[in-house]
């Protein structure tokens, strides 16, 4: 009887297939950058305006500080480097002016969060009227800044028939003269009237915020009020409190309006803003008042980033200590 071998059948290799896509495959990624690119195209005037805007205008400061130019006599200037900007930080009057600013923006920033938190505190209660009140509360922040300066200038701080001292005068005390002898208090509390509405419009869109079930948990389980806003309510708020601040920073350290229109920069109000303005519109000094400008802009910068920085190292505290 014959057998018969039979070899078993060899194991099928895999090898790697090293052809090259198909062109079908680069035709779907050509047409993927296709669609990415026609769905960014048309943001592309819109960057081109923004550059044009904010960036050509500074670029062209930064150019102009660094010349010696007085439009009394525009034919003579002269490339002078970084001698306006030393000249910005040796001057006794500039320096106190960058004094000014820091002390300005932190007192106003800083009241300015904390009444705004109370206040919106009270609003995200539910009370009659609540609407009205909130409406009301928002007004100084619709003003135009010129119209609330002279708004506290005369009719508040005026010495003859101010409201204040028509106030004090009905209650028996003394008339002070507001503006000459507090003027940077004076300037701040007309700041803070204008920007706590919009701190506590803010606010109040994070308290509205806030996990509803979280918050019952926090009651049922025995927690007081001041134990849901300290544990539960701030950290939400966060957020919050950094954009506040780092808005209200912004615009309140390049802030003319209130300093021009209450005390006209006099009695150790000047600050920054308004010192470029006296530079260039009085002093006709091109290139100062240029280099005086770009510091307000690392100013405003170096003054938020400060801001954003002690606010996130105290919530890191609070939440280490929790």
């Amino acid at each position: 009887m014959s057998t018969s071998l039979s070899t078993p059948p060899s194991p099928r290799t895999h090898t790697a297939s090293t052809t090259p896509p198909s062109s079908g495959a680069r035709g779907r990624t050509r047409g993927k950058g296709t669609r990415a690119w026609a769905t960014r195209a048309p943001l592309l005037p819109a960057l081109v305006f923004l550059i044009a805007v904010t960036q050509l205008p500074f670029v062209a400061t930064l150019v102009i500080s660094l010349f010696d130019w007085n439009s009394l006599d525009p034919d003579e200037r002269s490339f002078t480097g970084l001698t306006n900007y030393s000249a910005v930080f040796t001057d006794p009057a500039l320096r106190e002016s960058v004094v000014t600013t820091v002390l300005l923006t932190a007192t106003v920033v800083l009241a300015s969060v904390v009444l705004g938190l109370l206040l919106a505190l009270l609003l995200d209660r539910a009370f009659f009227g609540r609407g009205m009140v909130r409406t009301l509360l928002i007004t100084p922040f619709l003003l135009v800044p010129v119209s609330a300066a002279l708004l506290w200038k005369h009719a508040l701080y005026n010495p003859e028939y101010g409201l204040f001292n028509g106030v004090l005068n009905w209650l028996g005390l003394g008339q002070p003269d507001w503006i000459s002898e507090m003027p940077l208090l004076a300037v701040e509390a007309a700041l803070v009237w204008q920007w706590t509405p919009f701190m506590m419009l803010i606010l109040l869109a994070g308290l509205q915020s806030r996990p509803v079930e979280m918050m019952e948990a926090a009651r049922l389980d025995g927690a007081g009020n001041w134990q849901m806003f300290r544990y539960l309510t701030l950290p939400h708020l966060r957020r919050y409190l950094e954009l506040g601040i780092l808005l209200g920073s912004v615009y309140i350290v390049q802030n003319f309006d209130a300093v021009f229109t209450i005390t006209s920069g006099g009695l150790g109000t000047a600050n920054l803003p308004y010192t470029v303005y006296q530079t260039f519109y009085q002093a006709h000094e091109y290139g100062l008042a240029s280099a005086a400008g770009v510091v307000v802009v690392i100013g405003t910068i170096v003054v938020a980033t400060f801001a954003l920085r002690v606010v996130s190292s105290l919530f890191r505290e609070e939440a280490t200590r929790a």
